[in-house]
């Protein structure tokens, strides 16, 4: 899409939208292309973000260590009769 700078004045709030969608807004200047209007951040879109994700999950896999049971790690803190010592 090419707009002309003078009338990208009266809707540069919809041409931003447009930009931050994917589609390409070119600002034109006497018929030129002036410049171009990008998002600064891309969205991601699913294949790139289940990639990612399986990637946290393997770094994750790999860094666990095996440590004492979470369900009796505070066993220390009560008596024989369920009461805090």
């Amino acid at each position: 899409m090419q707009v002309s700078v003078t009338d990208a004045k009266g809707q540069l709030t919809d041409l931003v939208r447009r930009a931050e969608s994917g589609e390409e807004v070119v600002l034109t200047r006497h018929g030129q292309p002036a410049v171009r209007l990008v998002p600064v951040k891309r969205k991601i879109d699913r294949a790139a973000r289940r990639a990612v994700m399986e990637a946290v999950r393997a770094s994750g896999r790999a860094k666990a260590t095996p440590g004492p049971s979470a369900a009796r790690s505070q066993d220390f803190l009560y008596d024989e009769y369920g009461l805090p010592k």
